[in-house]
């Protein structure tokens, strides 16, 4: 597939397209107005049961209208099951959830005990309908992450807003990801807080090894199977094209990368240039001359935050939860789906095109009038704050940072 160069084109996409792999469907979603139809056709035509997992779900404008949708599935006797995350959700009380519960929904919280296992988040996004279809991606529910008020106002996207992703499955390979979380699901009924069962589970869980794998990340005492998939189509790709909210992989990965660009192969990395978290923007800047040096080229996208997790390795697209930082490698729980496919690689890559038209080129010079001692010290203790701290608390860790 020919990829599309012209601005006009770019700035004002067709509608998502569908693509058939393997047996199955899919279609990247990634303009707010796209993904919040695709997420209420989904919750609205669901016809035997509903199961959803979001890291952050709030007790607003949108909140409020996904939840009075699955009381009215419920009243129309749909089985619907939702977990949240403890820390990632605390914004909304736990009795915002109880008319879910009346209706006969069920609803749990994932929630380590409050020790080390405690920095241990699960940073999911899913929605399984009748284990057929399924919608994720990077996005929770909350009013920005979908422009509500632009949308309500009828304006363009909002500089307040995130750009996002999602991807809708439609066949079989939903089945495995519907089994997954009733998995999951067990974990947090009668293990909530056990961080060795979990770690098992992350440790046993079968990826399967076609075309579709649901790469489980976690903690672990070796590497999961979405950090070591990556690992792998790094150390034999030859072109990559990462977006990604939060960049500050380990010194194994980054020089995977590094290794990559300075072989001859093609490395595009598209960041944030805006952010409510400056430390995760000062944490991928202090990586920012490694990769310069061996060529690779990065950008950071102007119009919005980022929050995109999308990931191309030749043939090869990641997309799921994930951000590419130690936390998403080794510590939250995520899933990623690998799907190997060349014209649904090529066509993943028009949707980077339309970022790469609205981001800004990071310049050896650039870089060099940025660092700064001050800002060398700012990104040192960002790079190490993120990759510990959970991002909601790091989010009050700016340090001046924010383009």
């Amino acid at each position: 597939m020919k990829i599309t160069t012209d601005k006009n084109q770019l700035s004002q996409p067709a509608a998502p397209q569908w693509f058939d792999v393997g047996g199955n469907r899919l279609r990247l979603v990634r303009t707010a107005p796209e993904r919040l139809s695709a997420l209420v056709d989904m919750l609205e035509g669901a016809e035997k049961s509903l199961k959803l997992f979001f890291y952050m779900f709030e007790d607003d404008g949108l909140g409020r209208r996904i939840l009075d949708i699955l009381i009215a599935a419920c009243e129309r006797g749909l089985a619907v099951e939702m977990m949240v995350d403890s820390f990632g959700s605390n914004g909304a009380p736990r009795s915002f959830f109880d008319p879910l519960i009346d209706a006969g929904g069920k609803f749990r919280v994932f929630s380590p005990r409050f020790s080390t296992s405690y920095f241990v988040r699960n940073h999911q996004k899913m929605i399984i309908a009748d284990d057929c279809c399924a919608l994720i991606g990077g996005f929770n529910i909350a009013d920005e992450y979908f422009d509500m008020h632009s949308q309500a106002q009828d304006n363009g996207p909002s500089a307040e807003s995130w750009e996002d992703l999602g991807l809708q499955i439609e066949g079989p390979e939903v089945e495995n990801l519907a089994d997954y979380y009733r998995l999951l699901s067990n974990w947090v009924y009668r293990d909530n807080g056990n961080m060795r069962l979990l770690r098992r589970m992350v440790r046993h869980w079968e990826a399967g090894e076609g075309q579709f794998q649901w790469l489980l990340g976690g903690p672990s005492n070796r590497l999961s199977r979405w950090a070591r998939a990556i690992k792998n189509d790094l150390e034999n790709g030859s072109r990559l094209d990462l977006v990604t909210a939060y960049f500050s992989p380990g010194q194994g990965l980054l020089r995977r990368i590094g290794g990559l660009s300075k072989r001859g192969g093609q490395s595009r990395i598209i960041l944030p240039g805006k952010t409510d978290n400056g430390a995760t923007m000062g944490a991928s800047r202090l990586l920012y001359g490694y990769l310069l040096k061996r060529h690779a080229h990065l950008f950071e996208y102007q119009p919005r935050r980022l929050h995109t997790k999308l990931v191309i390795v030749d043939d090869a697209v990641y997309v799921g939860s994930a951000n590419f930082d130690l936390r998403s490698l080794f510590i939250n729980v995520e899933m990623m789906l690998r799907i190997e496919d060349a014209g649904f690689a090529n066509h993943a890559r028009t949707v980077i095109d339309i970022l790469h038209e609205d981001a800004e080129t990071i310049t050896p010079e650039l870089h060099k009038s940025r660092r700064t001692f001050l800002n060398r010290l700012r990104w040192t203790i960002s790079y190490f704050l993120v990759n510990t701290l959970d991002y909601r608390v790091t989010r009050r860790l700016n340090f001046g940072i924010r383009k």
